[in-house]
Parts: C-alpha cells; structure tokens; sequence
C-alpha cells in the first residue's frame, strides 16, 4: 500500500482506488440521468481518467469477481466499450494498472503452489506483463534496517524540518538542505517533483524498434516458447503467450523512453528479458530452490549477469555484494550461502574480492 501511494505521488496522472471501494462501472463508465433535464450522459470511472497515466488498485483480491471482469478489456485493448441507455461509444484507457493482492490465506503458504495462494483467475494474472512476490522473510539485518528506518521517520525528519523553518524565520543563513541526507539513506533521493517532471518528458518520446533487434526479439520469444513445450508441465507456473511478446515491446520501449531516446536499442531488450525473468522467477523459485541445483552455480550466474552491465563494466568489474544477495534471495538463497559460495569461488581462483569483502569481481571476465 506504501508503494501504491508513493507512485500516485509521483505518477503526472494516477488514479488511487481499493478493490471493496470499486465496482466495475465505477472503474469503467457509468450513465447517469440529469434529474433537471432528465438527459443522459456517461461519466468516465477510474480507468477512463487515469488515460495515458497510471491507476493503482490496493486489495485488488478483495474486488467482487464481476466487477473484476471489467478489467479484461481495459487491459487486453486499452478501450472501453459503452452499450447502456442508447448511448454505444468507446472510451480509451490506454493506463497502466498497478495492482496488490494479498495471498488466498492471509499469509502466503509456502506448502502451495503460487496459483494457489494467488487464487486469481488465470486469464486476469496473463494480462500483467510483470508479477511479482513481496515475500515476508525472516531477516534480522533486514528486519533492523527497516526498524531503524521507521524509527528515524517519526523522530528526526520532523524535528529538523521545524529547525530549517525557524533558522529561515530568524533570518540567518539558510540550511543547506539541498544535499543533506535527512533519513541517513547514504545518498540523497529526488524528489517527487523532478520525478514528476522527468516522467513527463520521457512520455514525450515514442522509441522505435529497429530491424537488427526485430530478430533477437523474434527468436527470444520463439525459444521461451519452445523451452516451455519441452519442460516438465507439472512443475510449469505461468505461460509464455503473445501476450508475452507485447510486453517485451512495452518494457523495451520504456526502457529506451527512460534513457530519452528515440530508438530501442540492445541494452533495452536486454533489461526487459531480465525483468521478465526476475519475475517469473520471483513466482517459480518462491519456494526453496529448485532440485538438482548447486548453490554455486546460482551465485555464479547472478554475478555473471550482474558483471555485463555497463555500469558495473565501468567500475572495472566489481560488483556490489548487496546486489549480490538481493538477487540471491529471490531464489531462496540466504546470505551466509552466497558467502560461503563466493568463498569457494575465491579458492578455486575465479572470483576475488576487496580487503573490506563489500565487492566481488571475476579474475577472468567470463566469456
């Protein structure tokens, strides 16, 4: 819900709604009667306002399953069609939808597959080109860093606001508050209005695909498909369907808005099939690891991605051990395993890292 709000913060048009708050024409259209002139006249719902920007739907499991259907369409053709009191018109909802559910039970089961403890229909779930699982793991570093976080947002922020207000009132020198790092973060955030404004101009550009990237993206998407056919259907969690292709072209497209430019290049297709497939493997590999599968070879390939990245190729190689762990931890791996696997590593001469142990790079650039 956090996350949902601060979008809306910074989003140039969002629209906030809950799922039990919001039924299916009040996220469509609705036809209202003017009592005066007892004209009719249809108002835009939730999804209708939100066009070209982005509407966040919170409890999104609680929406009753009729109102739920109103989606489909908006999600599938980015249009709503009207066919109510004589009024047959269409409506254009070209809006992201963001959306947070809670798992069947109230806390996920880790003894259950994904699909049930989502418990949403599969023709829903396909629509989202990303899904992914916010799993509420025991970590005592973790779980330290946000308690000191939420301790400092309710005791210092406030104070130090009041101090820079009376220095300026007593008229002497004002704070520099420009780069002061007020929650102790280790670097100073941008704030919602530069968001704002750099979202805004990045909406500006329409990125195109050129011929070259055509056939990575082709042969990209025919070799999931291929891939899924030939793996087991037992242990298969989602679906690679055209679907998957449009969203490919969308998070590729955005990527090369986010960098301003006007042509979608490799770095973008790039980032896209690694988002693709962090998520699916946030879905897959929420339980333990899969079988057969060596630790080592995990971290391996984790800092091997990480390592083809051009701002870790411009730091020489190194790569941050906190990223390291992040990545570990969406496949069930803790941080005491990926140490210990680096380490091994380190022994056999294919990694090494630097004397205070917060980086770690390859001896040989891996091929």
């Amino acid at each position: 819900s956090q996350l949902l709000k601060q979008v809306v913060n910074i989003a140039p048009r969002s629209v906030y709604t809950t799922g039990k708050g919001s039924s299916g024409v009040g996220l469509t259209a609705s036809v209202v009667r003017d009592p005066m002139t007892s004209e009719v006249s249809l108002e835009g719902g939730a999804l209708v306002l939100a066009d070209m920007g982005i509407c966040c739907i919170d409890e999104f499991d609680k929406m009753e399953e009729g109102d739920r259907t109103a989606i489909h369409e908006v999600m599938e053709q980015q249009s709503v069609s009207i066919a109510k009191a004589g009024i047959t018109t269409t409506l254009n909802t070209r809006t992201t939808v963001l959306a947070a559910a809670n798992p069947l039970y109230g806390r996920y089961n880790p003894y259950k597959s994904p699909v049930e403890n989502i418990d949403l229909p599969a023709a829903l779930l396909s629509r989202f080109d990303l899904l992914f699982l916010l799993l509420d793991t025991v970590d005592n570093d973790k779980d330290r860093m946000l308690a000191i976080h939420v301790c400092k947002v309710h005791s210092n922020y406030d104070r130090q606001e009041k101090k820079v207000v009376d220095e300026k009132v007593a008229g002497d020198e004002p704070a520099a508050t420009e780069d002061a790092d007020v929650l102790n973060l280790g670097f100073k955030a941008f704030d919602a209005n530069f968001m704002r404004s750099y979202i805004r101009k990045a909406k500006t550009y329409e990125p195109l695909i050129d011929d070259q990237l055509q056939k990575s993206i082709v042969d990209a998407y025919v070799s999931m498909r291929d891939d899924e056919k030939r793996g087991d259907i037992d242990s298969r969690k989602s679906y690679t369907t055209p679907r998957t292709l449009l969203a490919i072209l969308r998070l590729s497209q955005a990527h090369a808005r986010a960098r301003f430019s006007e042509k979608v290049e490799q770095q973008d297709f790039d980032e896209a099939m690694r988002l693709l497939k962090a998520s699916k493997e946030s879905v897959e590999l929420s339980a333990p690891a899969k079988r057969g599968v060596n630790p080592l070879d995990l971290v391996y390939d984790i800092i091997s991605d990480l390592t083809r990245r051009d701002s870790v190729q411009a730091a020489d190689g190194w790569v941050d051990m906190g990223h390291v762990v992040s990545m570990a931890g969406h496949k069930a791996l803790s941080r005491e395993m990926v140490v210990e696997a680096i380490e091994n590593w380190e022994s056999l001469s294919v990694l090494c890292q630097n004397p205070e142990r917060t980086m770690v790079r390859f001896i040989v650039p891996p091929a």
